[in-house]
């Protein structure tokens, strides 16, 4: 969203002074209302369109484009042949006007990894985690030096030290370090450099806590910060109230929006069972608040001859459910789904006030426009995609079809034409579905709509004013939470419970759209039958298979760690699965299982875990926990006790053509400790091959060499160690003559690896050098080549994006 620093920025870049006329804005609001459906839905597509196409751009257009705006406006208001094509250039460039002040703001290059002052505000609620706590930092100032920077707006920090209670608003002067957004990139995984873009920020990095300048005062009138702290305050008395209950992660979540209690078993369950959107604060829960108030309110106002004689009770009741969704809301954090339920019920009041019926699309379609108009960068968010297109799908589906059906019917039918309609999102954006969502979202959507929700809500209210009434009352409603509970885990531990697949392509996302929006077509339309065969791309189209001979090494982006996959023709491997920073993430889970769904693998043949330190090993368990493993091999075996590992000397298979060997240790009975004990695997097909040596050191690749010294060369090196100055020594570079280098380190890790002089001794003998840090996942297809010319394919250049990391000039 525009923060208070992006408002100046607007104004100060566009030379516009903003002045919002409420008259005016309703004006316009009721002359958009006033067109024809098919026109309104039009013209909203069209403004979408053109935010999505910019969302395509590698590169930033000059700002001087956005003065077209005002013309595109014009166009679009009265030149009548031209409004559509007009609004979707007033997209485009609202979104570049946008995109422009955001960017504009980035952290200067000379301040990164430096000690800097930074004066300014808590943002955000700080968010505790395992090893530090998380706030947003709206910086006013920032020096180095003795000299004064511009300032990067908004920074994320974390504070690994002993922090103090943080307030939002609270005025303070930190001592940080900061580097510019970076994030991992692979193939399947999340996009963490886009979600910093989205939310405004520009800068991440930690509190130097041994250098705290000084606290101030909170500021005592009303600021920009103040739903955040009324939002902390909530949170805060609720996690005293609710210590000890089983469910206390599902009751914040529906109580003020925050879902940081609930762990990774929580979420496998509700993605299971196709229920995750029960924890999202959205229209579901908005309009039971509202309702709920309406007949409240209204109740409470007939009470009164003489205040309906001045209003009725029932627009009363509108008024003050209205009111009462709006503060629901304001809990939630104004999160996305929420945004466009409160203002699909804003607009509905409004017409109910005026005694208009408005028709459900009309209600979307401004909801769409509101939001995209006060954050276009909504689009990269997929609680927008599932929100709108979700109520999309009920107005959709459900039209011609409620006056001739029960209620059950019409209930069971809306939770079968979400499933089918949601599909193709659900397998593009996360390469699984759940069958079972239909059926179990029968049975919790009454249950969390009609007691929990009500029930966590008055416990809340009740809390504050009794609390060990509000303790009774959330213990019954934990209680109930836990019956529904048990029957999600049940339904989620079936064998059906989910589809899980490659990443389709996008041509085949597009036959699948138009495949479920043709079956769940209302009554009359004709072949609805047919939407089946549009939907069967979407399931049996799967990526070309490597012939036979040929294999895909991918070394994955896991920062500074390791974890690579190596995938034949019928096979695939995983080497290392990087590091763990606690229960709450860890690189297997965030990347590894992420890039396996991508590529379709519910299973892997073989993982080797090189040695036991954490930035190899650390993601391990998650990735026995999500994939079916059928051997696991280590030097290590002992370390791993939910599998039962093998030792990997002396190990050795061929697949598809391809042949696997261990190279070191030479047997399970050797003295190699630590980093020297990691497992070298070597994978060769004709004349093509590729080394991971995990983190050896000087002693294990000199003995290496002695062994093995004119059968070590090899066309692609993972370098040992991550590049480190222990490693990579002459000889060993020597003997394998690697022809290309890949070094698996952090963006600006506190090592500094790769060591300089160890790229430099690649180098001048020829060879190439990549960084996961610089390209992202690198992937490269060995075996029986033509030529001896390897192109690796760094994930960042071909998924590039106008938002995304530039390395410094």
């Amino acid at each position: 969203m525009l923060s208070s620093f992006g408002m100046s920025r607007l104004k100060k870049r566009l030379g516009i002074h903003f002045h919002f006329s409420s008259v005016y804005g309703m004006n316009l609001l009721s002359t958009f209302l006033s067109l024809t459906e098919n026109t309104m839905l039009l013209l909203t597509a069209s403004f979408l369109t053109g935010i999505l196409l910019f969302q395509q751009l590698e590169v930033l257009p000059n700002i001087m484009w956005g003065f077209l705006l005002p013309l595109t406006l014009f166009s679009s208001l009265f030149l009548k042949q031209y409004k559509f094509i007009s609004l979707c250039a007033c997209g485009f460039l609202w979104a570049l006007i946008r995109a422009d002040i955001t960017l504009s703001a980035n952290l200067d290059f000379a301040l990164e990894g430096q000690d800097v002052v930074v004066e300014g505000f808590i943002a955000s609620m700080p968010k505790t985690g395992e090893r530090s706590l998380r706030f947003d930092f709206d910086v006013s100032r920032i020096s180095f030096d003795n000299k004064v920077y511009p300032s990067p707006g908004r920074i994320r920090l974390s504070w690994y030290d002993k922090a103090p209670d943080l307030i939002p608003g609270e005025k303070r002067t930190f001592t940080v370090r900061l580097k510019r957004p970076h994030g991992h990139l692979n193939p399947g995984g999340f996009d963490y450099e886009a979600w910093l873009f989205q939310e405004g920020i520009r800068a991440i990095g930690y509190v130097r806590s041994e250098h705290i300048q000084q606290e101030l005062a909170l500021p005592k009138t009303i600021s920009p910060y103040a739903l955040a702290r009324f939002r902390q305050g909530v949170m805060t008395h609720l996690q005293t109230v609710l210590a000890g209950l089983e469910h206390t992660g599902i009751i914040m979540a529906l109580a003020v929006g925050e879902r940081q209690s609930l762990d990774h078993h929580d979420w496998a369950v509700l993605r299971a069972t196709g229920t995750n959107h029960l924890l999202a604060i959205s229209g579901l829960h908005i309009g039971l608040v509202a309702g709920l108030g309406l007949l409240f309110f209204s109740w409470l106002w007939a009470r009164s001859a003489t205040l309906c004689l001045k209003l009725p009770a029932r627009q009363a009741g509108l008024i003050g459910g209205f009111l009462l969704a709006l503060l629901y809301s304001a809990l939630a954090g104004f999160a996305i789904p929420t945004q466009r339920a409160l203002i699909m019920l804003t607009v509905f009041a409004w017409g109910s006030l005026l005694k208009r019926s408005i028709p459900p699309a009309h209600l979307l379609a401004t909801a769409l426009i509101v939001v995209l108009v006060w954050d276009p960068f909504a689009v990269m968010s997929v609680g927008f995609w599932l929100s709108f297109v979700a109520v999309s799908l009920l107005i959709y589906g459900m039209s011609g079809r409620l006056a001739v059906r029960s209620w059950w019917w019409r209930w069971g039918w809306a939770q079968c034409l979400l499933a089918v309609g949601l599909m193709p999102f659900l397998l593009f954006m996360f390469f699984q579905v759940s069958l079972i969502a239909p059926l179990a979202n029968i049975i919790a959507v009454p249950w969390m709509s009609f007691l929990i929700v009500p029930l966590v809500l008055f416990s809340t209210l009740v809390s504050f004013l009794f609390n060990d009434l509000g303790i009774f009352l959330f213990t019954i409603t934990d209680r109930l939470i836990a019956v529904l509970w048990y029957t999600l885990e049940f339904m989620a531990a079936l064998p059906v419970a989910q589809w899980t697949q490659h990443a389709p392509p996008f041509w085949a996302v597009l036959c699948g759209v138009l495949g479920a929006v043709w079956l769940i077509a209302p009554k009359g339309i004709a072949l609805r039958w047919v939407g089946i065969i549009w939907l069967l791309p979407l399931l049996v189209v799967v990526p070309d298979r490597l012939p036979k001979g040929q294999f895909e090494m991918t070394l994955l982006d896991v920062g500074q760690g390791l974890s690579a996959t190596i995938m034949t023709r019928n096979h695939a491997l995983v080497y290392d699965a990087g590091i763990s920073l606690g229960n709450a993430y860890d690189m297997g889970r965030q990347v590894v299982v992420p890039f396996l769904r991508h590529q379709g693998l519910s299973a892997v043949d073989v993982v080797i875990a090189s040695h036991g330190d954490n930035d190899h090993i650390g993601g391990l368990n998650s990735v026995i926990e999500a994939v079916d493993i059928k051997r696991l091999l280590s030097s290590v075996p002992d370390k791993i006790d939910n599998f039962k590992a093998e030792h990997c000397a002396q190990q050795s298979w061929t697949w598809d053509g391809v042949y696997f060997e261990i190279l070191h240790p030479e047997n399970e009975n050797t003295n190699w400790q630590g980093n020297n004990a990691s497992c070298v695997l070597r994978v060769s097909s004709g004349e093509d091959s590729i080394l991971l040596t995990g983190d050896i050191e000087q002693a294990a690749e000199l003995s290496i060499v002695a062994r093995l010294r004119n059968n070590l060369s090899t066309d692609i090196l993972v370098a040992a160690h991550h590049g480190s100055k222990t490693s990579s020594t002459i000889a060993f570079v020597d003997a394998v003559q690697a022809k290309i280098v890949l070094f698996p380190v952090g963006y600006r890790n506190r090592w500094n690896f790769p060591a300089a002089q160890i790229v430099d001794r690649f180098t001048v003998r020829g060879a190439q050098t990549y960084d996961t840090a610089r390209e992202g996942a690198i992937s490269l297809i060995l075996g029986h080549s033509e030529n001896e010319i390897f192109s690796p394919k760094s994930f960042r250049d071909t998924s590039r994006y106008y938002w995304h990391w530039v390395e410094e000039n």
